[in-house]
């Protein structure tokens, strides 16, 4: 569906469009802004201002500064973007039609039955209050999946996928990366276009990661030719399914999901769908209730061309910022670029409410931008470059400390005089940030080893590991050095003055003449002069003295 209001707005946004995607489910109240899974109590309950027949001009809302705009210049048409010139009424039966009935109309899959389905129907229903939840976020989602699916002509359960993935929690992550809605690891993600990197990751963006889930399961359903095989490729990797599929070709036993050797969590991946399936069919079977669904969008999506500070969407929109980062989870920085993030979900009302705050706005849109580091720098001297604290600039790029920042990477920092332009598409795309240890070089030294040198005597006194010692010379940890034998320690320079200092000191003899006869005979003289060569042969001759 696609919704169009042109704001013309003075030396800023210039035109912003909403359109209305086919986009999620459910209901068009407003979501309170204090929990995250919560909807309207009344998920039918529609903005009576949306469902409007006839359409006003485009150009209406710009001529409304104030939310006092008349109620007609905010009825713009409804229009199904996959369906175009198919005009949407809110009100009409195919709108309010029960979205739980479409989708069991749609099922298509060969039903499983088996004690893996059993344990899964089990463990749902004994957590009504778990399925509760999960429907109802799910609920935000579902028509604009449906949608996706019938398109596609694929069956239906597919919708209910993310129940089994996430619990339809875009911003889920797992222990192996694996994040979004629909699990995506980082790889695979790429692999479908799916843009992550220190502005965004799209696996977390609810339209993104869809096309891209849907575009990942027909690939595997033209490759097995079987849902069920599909699906566990899905979870599996397509490579082990088939390896699976081959084993049991060579062992003439059958290939069909449920008789091929598996690991359990791919083997209870498909029986979980089934046991959602089954709920959704017969919910009073299990005890269990489904909140109301009706056929129609529950978000509207927002077209920006410019950039813009999170805070203020989430300002002009009417809602706090933790609420508004639940409808736009792929965000990962404090601004969105209009290169990467071309647009942004509202619920209805707050849609209506941005567009009329966009079009009374005066002022900058973002506060932050992009900066390319010219040279490997400290993150101090990178904050003195761009005019921010050292601490601002490391927690808002998430420098950890003792690390450099290397050349070429990319970082979030002020707008000021001299960068206000908005952020390159490459930029947005491709941004990345390189860190290197904050250490000083080593410096080589090259030595001669004493009579009595070891690679543990060695490393004691340039305090390095004896494995060191061992790596840098080709030696055993435990080797002794022959005398006059050349080999090398690496240390840092501050230190390697000293040392060698040190070193020179220990390998060369005090001439003899040079001592006077108190020094000779003092114990205090004696001691100095073990102390600084204790394998000196002048040195061992005067301690028997």
């Amino acid at each position: 569906m696609k919704l169009q209001v042109k704001a013309v707005l003075p030396g800023a946004l210039g035109r912003v469009s909403l359109l209305l995607v086919s986009a999620l489910l459910g209901a068009c109240a407003s979501t309170p802004p204090s929990q995250e899974p919560a909807l309207s109590s009344d998920r039918n309950a529609l903005p009576r201002t949306w469902a409007a027949s006839p359409a006003a001009p485009a150009e209406a809302l710009a001529a409304a500064p104030t939310s006092a705009a008349p109620e007609a210049a905010l009825q713009p048409l409804l229009e199904d973007s996959l369906r175009p010139g198919v005009k949407i009424e809110l009100n009409d039966a195919e709108a309010q039609m029960d979205l739980w009935m479409r989708l069991r109309a749609g099922f298509a899959m060969n039903d499983l039955d088996n004690d893996w389905v059993r344990k899964a129907e089990t463990w749902y229903s004994s957590r009504p209050d778990y399925v509760q939840r999960m429907t109802d976020r799910g609920g935000r989602y579902l028509f604009h999946i449906i949608e996706e699916v019938e398109k596609r002509g694929m069956p239906t359960e597919l919708a209910l996928l993310p129940f089994i993935e996430s619990a339809f929690n875009p911003q889920a992550m797992s222990t192996a990366k694996a994040s979004g809605m629909w699990q995506f690891v980082p790889a695979t993600g790429r692999d479908f276009d799916l843009k992550q990197n220190i502005f965004r990751d799209d696996r977390r963006d609810v339209l993104a990661s869809t096309r891209a889930a849907l575009d990942y399961l027909g690939r595997l359903h033209k490759m097995f030719g079987d849902w069920h095989l599909a699906l566990a490729a899905y979870n599996w990797g397509q490579g082990n399914v088939q390896k699976a599929i081959t084993r049991n070709q060579k062992a003439g036993l059958p290939t069909d999901y449920e008789s091929l050797k598996m690991p359990d969590e791919t083997r209870y991946y498909v029986p979980k769908l089934q046991a959602v399936k089954n709920i959704v069919q017969a919910p009073q079977k299990f005890a269990l209730t489904l909140p109301p669904a009706a056929n129609h969008p529950f978000f509207l999506s927002v077209n920006l061309d410019r950039d813009m500070d999170v805070d203020l969407a989430a300002r002009l929109a009417g809602m706090k910022v933790d609420e508004f980062k639940q409808f736009n989870p792929q965000m990962n920085k404090p601004v969105m670029l209009a290169a990467g993030t071309n647009q942004i979900l509202l619920p209805y009302d707050n849609a209506r409410a941005f567009a009329q705050a966009l079009a009374a706005h005066r002022g900058p849109f973002a506060s932050w931008t992009a900066w390319t580091v010219p040279k490997t720098m400290s993150p101090q001297a990178a904050a003195k470059e761009v005019g921010m604290s050292e601490a601002s600039l490391r927690e808002i790029n998430k420098i950890p400390p003792r690390m450099l920042v290397k050349q070429g990477s990319t970082l979030l920092v002020p707008r000021a005089a001299h960068r206000i332009e908005d952020v390159s598409e490459h930029l947005a795309d491709h941004a990345s940030i390189s860190l290197a240890p904050d250490t000083p070089p080593l410096r080589k030294l090259s030595l001669k080893a004493g009579k009595h040198d070891t690679v543990a005597s060695i490393a004691a006194r340039y305090r390095v590991s004896p494995a060191q010692v061992a790596e840098w010379n080709k030696v055993a940890p435990k080797s002794s050095f022959k005398p006059g034998q050349s080999l090398v320690v690496y240390t840092a320079p501050s230190a390697a003055g000293k040392r060698l200092a040190m070193a020179k000191t220990n390998s060369a003899s005090p001439p003899a003449a040079k001592l006077n006869k108190n020094t000779r005979k003092s114990a205090t003289g004696r001691a100095v002069v073990a102390a600084a060569a204790p394998s000196n042969l002048a040195a061992r001759q005067m301690m028997k003295r």
